[in-house]
């Protein structure tokens, strides 16, 4: 009799343990790893390009919590992206660089679940040991320097006419990029001596690239919504993975990569 009433208090003690766990903010049945029961089949993500790299490596981790599960993704330009989507291409989620671009898909009906889930601030972008000897957003402005910046109808060109509108620059480009990662590779290649881009973009690029700091670039900060796109043929999986993105695990690749909360 003693033996089972040990063993009972033990079993208790277990049950107690897990219960414990439950109320800490997991439930019997959840995953830490982040996996979902039942998701199987494929998506296509379309993605802001700024989010390139972040978004492989959560896609990676996402399929590797979920077997049986494949994320394509197709990055861009957001208003490309959109335009793309609006026209009837398929796509399961979609992330965008910026409000404005969401606001196409949303528009039109297409934008399930939308909600905002990291900003970031633009930054100048110079090569290794800028030859250019570029020291602010005032070098944009030089007509002798090789200047690249984002065609305004995409979020990073939207975002540096305001900096420029802010700091009362009229800005004297020797080309638009379409997106981007257009920009920063005209500054790596060493194509121009100074490209604005996400502070983000500065920071992947390692020591390809070097970054400038200004002021003015608080006053255009990019708010990055994402939604699961109406009528995807995988509801279930573009939902989860829209959810993982937002989830510790997916934030934590965000934030170290340089993007903030919004």
């Amino acid at each position: 009799m003693i033996k089972k009433l040990g063993s009972l208090a033990v079993l208790g003690v277990t049950v107690a343990l897990l219960l414990a766990g439950c109320s800490a903010g997991q439930t019997p049945g959840d995953s830490p790893s982040g996996s979902t029961p039942g998701l199987s089949g494929s998506i296509t993500v379309l993605a802001a390009a700024s989010l390139t790299d972040t978004f492989n490596t959560i896609g990676a981790d996402f399929e590797k919590a979920n077997p049986g599960t494949k994320i394509t993704f197709s990055y861009g330009s957001s208003a490309t992206l959109a335009s793309h989507i609006t026209n009837g291409a398929p796509a399961d989620v979609f992330a965008s660089a910026s409000p404005a671009t969401m606001d196409t898909v949303d528009k039109a009906g297409l934008a399930v679940g939308r909600v905002d889930f990291v900003s970031n601030t633009l930054e100048i972008a110079v090569p290794k040991g800028n030859p250019g000897h570029i020291t602010g957003l005032k070098d944009f402005a030089d007509p002798a320097k090789k200047i690249v910046v984002c065609d305004k109808t995409v979020p990073c060109g939207a975002a540096a006419v305001k900096v420029f509108a802010t700091a009362g620059i009229t800005p004297q480009p020797d080309s638009y990029a379409t997106d981007v990662k257009a920009a920063l590779t005209q500054v790596s290649t060493g194509e121009a001596d100074a490209a604005l881009v996400y502070k983000t973009d500065v920071k992947a690029a390692g020591d390809q690239v070097e970054g400038i700091n200004f002021p003015e670039a608080a006053d255009a900060v990019n708010i990055y919504p994402i939604c699961t796109v109406k009528g995807s043929a995988n509801e279930a999986l573009a939902t989860a993975f829209a959810a993982y993105v937002r989830s510790d695990a997916g934030m934590k690749v965000l934030t170290d990569a340089g993007f903030d909360k919004p």
